[in-house]
């Protein structure tokens, strides 16, 4: 069973009545699959990154077709589940609890005080990928990442590897990209480089609760990741 009929599970035993929030569905993974830490994981992950879509969205306060598209990229729901996803965003939407909530609460995944944790960076790349769909980061926008950063115990300096996967930094975006500083040998990049391809290869990512149905999160971070290698290679080939 995929994890969007497990989310249609949880969806139709509370009902998604009048009084009932998303929160309420953040609540329930916890409770119903108590017995599965995996699964819940998955399922967990899913609901945060459409609830957390969908406060961005009012956070900005323009929901644009390309966001909407770039929604539909990371969330491949097959037909018969679009309905269960669109009320979560409904329902975060029109959620009283702020977006700090539910990234609290999904901080709470990798433990009290885990920095970087690795998850939680799958969020907050999936996050900018759909902020940054219509060509621009607003404002507003990199505001609320960079809180949401800030909640999920991700440091600057990891924060600014993320921001740059998504934004033209200048000269320095690929060693940023690539978390290494300037200097270093090509031997040291390479070594370096190779570890991050093993860590952000798909399967690996997968392996750690991002479900099967969020691999474009994945495919397009080991995008990033060549494309500044190959820049930084090219660039000692011509010394």
């Amino acid at each position: 069973m995929s994890v969007w009929s497990r989310l249609g599970d949880i969806v139709s035993r509370l009902g998604a009545g009048a009084g009932t929030g998303a929160m309420d569905l953040v609540e329930a993974v916890r409770t119903f699959f108590a017995g599965d830490p995996e699964l819940r994981r998955r399922v967990a992950f899913s609901v945060a990154m459409i609830a957390l879509s969908a406060k961005m969205a009012k956070a900005d306060g323009i929901v644009t077709q390309d966001e909407v598209r770039a929604f539909q990229e990371i969330f491949s729901v097959p037909a018969r589940e679009t309905r269960n996803v669109a009320r979560l965003y409904d329902l975060a939407q029109q959620d009283i609890a702020g977006f700090e909530t539910y990234a609290e609460r999904m901080a709470r995944l990798c433990g009290s005080g885990h920095p970087n944790c690795a998850m939680l960076e799958d969020i907050l790349d999936g996050l900018f990928h759909i902020a940054k769909a219509d060509g621009l980061l607003h404002e507003r926008e990199s505001l609320y990442l960079r809180r949401v950063a800030q909640i999920f115990a991700i440091d600057e300096a990891n924060y600014q590897r993320i921001l740059a996967r998504h934004v033209a930094l200048g000269t320095a975006d690929p060693y940023t990209v690539l978390g290494i500083e300037q200097g270093r040998s090509f031997d040291d990049i390479k070594r370096h480089y190779r570890k991050l391809v093993r860590d952000n290869h798909p399967d690996r990512v997968m392996a750690r609760g991002l479900p099967a149905e969020f691999v474009a999160i994945a495919t397009t971070r080991l995008a990033a990741i060549n494309a500044a290698y190959d820049l930084i290679e090219k660039g000692f080939r011509q010394l």
